[in-house]
């Protein structure tokens, strides 16, 4: 098998097979861009196939995110795939090793430490089904962060033999608004008293020691 390395994602090619729905913000905090068709994920190259979904809205941090996929065929230990937002990027998975020999995914994969599906087992020709994994990198690195932009959700497959089809995808991110300064504000004014009072005593300092000569 190849060791595959960052693909940047200023180097993915924008794929028109599947209908791509933008990141919804009509309700809640919870934001949901997917797509919905087929994409046959070329064949033993790096080129690979990139889906751009977009983030439009204002004054909000990325706190969670999710991603729930659908491939068929193919085999999943030939498979690499990403999630970029700017200068961030989430492998979600390389190569797996213990379900290399299954064939397709309808997996969810959410943050944290837990089980990855980097060495998930599965059954050789059979999809790996329905259980949430951790991504090969926690997706959290991208938390924290302005979800406003373009996002890539990209696919290779960096082996030859058979192919896999890409279904469907979900991304769905959790935000919350952003924080107003308040404790830098709050310094700042405390500042300014402290700086205050200091003078002030030094003035009423100042008069006691006049008084008292």
């Amino acid at each position: 098998m190849v060791t595959m390395g960052v693909i940047l994602a200023s180097n993915v090619p924008t794929q028109a097979a599947l209908a791509l729905t933008d990141f919804s913000t009509s309700d809640g905090i919870t934001y949901t861009g997917s797509g919905s068709g087929s994409q046959i994920i070329p064949d033993n190259t790096p080129v690979g196939a990139g889906y751009s979904i977009n983030f439009a809205a204002s004054g909000l941090n990325i706190s969670d995110i999710s991603i729930t996929l659908n491939l068929t065929g193919g085999y999943n230990g030939d498979i690499y795939a990403y999630l970029s937002h700017g200068s961030q990027i989430a492998v979600l998975f390389n190569q797996i090793t213990g379900a290399a020999n299954s064939s397709g995914f309808d997996i969810t994969l959410v943050e944290g430490t837990g089980n990855s599906v980097q060495t998930a087992t599965g059954t050789a020709g059979q999809v790996l089904l329905g259980t949430t994994f951790t991504a090969s990198q926690d997706l959290s690195v991208l938390n924290n962060s302005d979800p406003n932009g373009a996002w890539t959700l990209f696919f290779a497959d960096l082996s030859p033999g058979d192919t896999s089809t890409l279904n469907s995808f979900n991304v769905n991110i959790t935000t919350s608004a952003v924080p107003e300064p308040v404790n830098v504000a709050l310094g700042i004014f405390g500042g300014v008293w402290g700086v205050a009072a200091f003078r002030k005593k030094m003035k009423c300092g100042k008069l006691k020691s006049e008084m008292a000569g």
